[in-house]
């Protein structure tokens, strides 16, 4: 058993817990969303497992507490196993930090560690289906798809942009995972890696699991994906708007320089590398994004390589779109 984490505390906890007896935990941070938390935590009691898992929320709205009111009842009246817990310091990474050191404290036997978001829904099958492909591919974290579930069905054209599909397609050992909205990670990863495990440089800009995952593969840790282990993502309307998608376009460019600067920190050509390779993928760009568009026939997805190329040297000149300081407008 580890120390509980500071700037924490528990808000709710399902009476008679037995920690010791859980073997998976899932982590849900949440701010602002208790009609969609709820449903989340309701497609987490549909699972269809035999596992003994719990639950740990995470609120990171530390006034108002909506997440955490909204759930408490659901976890004290034994419907749910698990904890809610405030976490008092703002800032997704801080709330991913808060649940993960948290999950490390209370329950000391899990050796899986799973991560969904408040507006995701999982299916029956989510949580078994994760740690079987952990299992059989000796993996040591796994990451799935988050399909995007669009507020109107004309919307749907957009779910074939980089910004909402799936790195890969198929199951099985990947070079590197970027996203922790679907995710299944072993303790012994946890325990093996250095806290905060997320950098709060990334707080209010997001990467900061792509960071993570990134050390992590560096460590040596072997990653994987499993194509049939999606969960549903709800898009709202503002995500298909242009000035979004060009944000969060520019944003991927400038986390891919910051991770990969982190990557490259004890190289003696380290930051001329990055610089290099940044110029490179901007130069490179337009014919890329060409092609795209003679592809798809989207000019969104066309400039997609030319936004990411652009977030990514203005990073060297300290560019940061913190897309998640105003969560309301995310």
């Amino acid at each position: 058993m580890k120390p509980e984490p500071a700037n924490v505390s528990v808000h709710a906890r399902t009476p008679g817990l037995k920690a010791g007896d859980i073997g998976c935990v899932v982590t849900v941070p949440t701010f602002k969303r208790p009609e969609q938390l709820l449903a989340t935590l309701a497609s987490l009691r549909a699972q269809a497992t035999g596992r003994r898992f719990a639950v740990v929320v995470i609120e990171n709205e530390a006034e108002g507490r909506e997440g955490a009111k909204a759930a408490a009842p659901l976890f004290e009246a034994g419907e749910i196993e698990g904890l809610v817990i405030i976490a008092h310091e703002r800032g997704n990474c801080c709330a991913y930090n808060a649940g993960w050191e948290m999950a490390l404290a209370t329950f000391g036997a899990f050796r899986h560690l799973l991560v969904i978001d408040d507006d995701e829904l999982a299916p029956p099958d989510w949580l078994e289906t994760m740690c079987a492909t952990a299992e059989g591919l000796e993996a040591d974290i796994v990451g799935g798809p988050q399909r995007p579930i669009f507020a109107s069905a004309s919307h749907e054209k957009w779910g074939r942009h980089p910004v909402f599909s799936p790195p890969y397609h198929e199951t099985g050992l990947v070079p590197a995972l970027y996203s922790s909205g679907n995710l299944a990670i072993g303790r012994h990863v946890l325990e093996a890696m250095e806290q905060p495990f997320l950098d709060l440089r990334f707080n209010f800009m997001g990467g900061g699991d792509s960071d993570f995952l990134s050390r992590a593969r560096a460590k040596g840790f072997r990653l994987a994906w499993c194509a049939e282990a999606p969960v549903d993502e709800a898009v709202p309307a503002r995500r298909i708007e242009p000035d979004w998608i060009r944000a969060r376009a520019l944003r991927n460019g400038v986390i891919s320089t910051l991770v990969e600067r982190k990557k490259r920190a004890g190289e003696r050509l380290g930051p001329q590398l990055v610089v290099a390779k940044s110029l490179a993928l901007l130069a490179a760009s337009p014919l890329r994004g060409f092609r795209r568009l003679v592809e798809t026939g989207s000019p969104s997805i066309a400039m997609y390589p030319v936004y990411v190329g652009l977030g990514r040297v203005l990073a060297e000149f300290g560019y940061a779109n913190e897309q998640y300081r105003q969560p309301d407008k995310n």
